[in-house]
């Protein structure tokens, strides 16, 4: 990947439960990982690089920011969601230019997911 000046180069998620996050975004949405020790993993395969990190400090929740990713089919993207663990915390809805449902994953992050109208 290139690294582009002054555009998001990474993403940082708080870890909790190593093994849980694994499967579900494998499951889910089909990321690869490479693990760094007991305490950080990184992932592929999301559109940008990213990881997930259980260092003090770094607590789980909505901090504020959410990433939200892009699926071309929104029912069968929450279905698999669903599946593999994920927890919906805001069903489908409308805005202008498409939908999207809000989800938290087994570290208890908050993430969404859209789609075009």
């Amino acid at each position: 990947m290139k690294n582009v000046n002054n555009s998001i180069n990474y993403i940082e998620f708080p870890l909790v439960a190593r093994e849980q996050t694994m499967a579900f975004y494998q499951q889910a949405f089909g990321w690869t990982f490479q693990e760094w020790g007991p305490d950080y993993l990184s992932f592929s395969g999301a559109g940008v690089e990213g990881g997930f990190n259980r260092e003090e400090g770094v607590a789980p929740g909505n901090p504020g920011v959410l990433v939200i990713l892009f699926a071309d089919d929104l029912e069968a993207t929450q279905k698999a969601v669903e599946a593999a663990g994920g927890k919906v915390v805001r069903e489908p809805y409308g805005f202008p230019g498409g939908r999207r449902f809000h989800f938290t994953d087994p570290n208890g992050n908050q993430l969404a997911v859209w789609t075009p109208a």
